[in-house]
């Protein structure tokens, strides 16, 4: 049971995704990770992160794990674990950048695929951006998760909280939107995606509203 889901940042895409495949006992995957990984291994390795033809020389050699339990989450590149480094200010500048590369899309895309393909648990949620139109277009549930912008910014901030001013964070949350809406269309649901508006909702409550939809998802599918 593959159940994929999109959405802009701050949509708490990764912490709803994550409650959800623990309830359901499903793999969890967190396909913005990798962009994240391959970003570090770049500028790790002295990867000129605007160059596109250094970046795509740099594509075969990566060498790209994670964690898809939700209870033992990890990500690691080669032998180093970077599940914290990827989350730094200076790679969260950089993703955009080398997630607009086509041979860096075609390959991570290969490898979320295979990772959907191989998981032993009875499903996996995979989460990012192009995940119902591009990586599982063909996922039995697909969904796209959003939230009024003022509340994906105030919730964000208190993920950060007492890291970056506010202000800050608005303007990082915008400026991401709008590089990666260059790439890839995470604002609006294609036909047959459903939309989960979290606006209003608690996190309990957006968690249970994937929850039933995976669950009827899975009904239908057996009748």
């Amino acid at each position: 049971m593959i159940v994929a889901i999109d959405g802009p940042a701050g949509s708490g895409k990764s912490s709803v995704s994550k409650a959800a495949a623990r309830e359901l006992g499903f793999a969890y995957q967190d396909t913005g990770a990798a962009y994240r990984a391959f970003a570090w291994y770049c500028v790790e390795s002295g990867v000129d992160v605007y160059n596109l033809d250094d970046v795509t020389d740099a594509v075969p050699a990566f060498d790209y794990a994670i964690g898809t339990d939700p209870d033992r989450y990890y990500v690691r590149v080669g032998r180093h674990d970077v599940t914290d480094d990827i989350r730094e200010p200076r790679i969260s500048a950089v993703v955009s950048a080398i997630a607009r590369v086509p041979a860096v899309r075609e390959r991570l895309t290969a490898i979320f695929r295979d990772i959907m393909a191989t998981t032993e648990r009875p499903g996996i949620i995979t989460e990012g951006r192009d995940i119902t139109t591009v990586v599982a277009p063909e996922a039995p549930a697909r969904i796209l998760l959003t939230a009024d912008e003022d509340v994906r910014m105030s919730r964000r901030s208190a993920e950060l909280a007492g890291t970056q001013p506010e202000h800050l964070v608005a303007e990082q949350l915008g400026a991401r939107d709008r590089l990666d809406s260059q790439v890839v269309d995470f604002m609006s649901a294609a036909d047959g995606v459903v939309t989960i508006d979290s606006t209003h909702l608690t996190f309990d409550e957006t968690v249970r509203a994937v929850t039933d939809l995976v669950r009827a998802t899975m009904a239908t599918d057996r009748n």
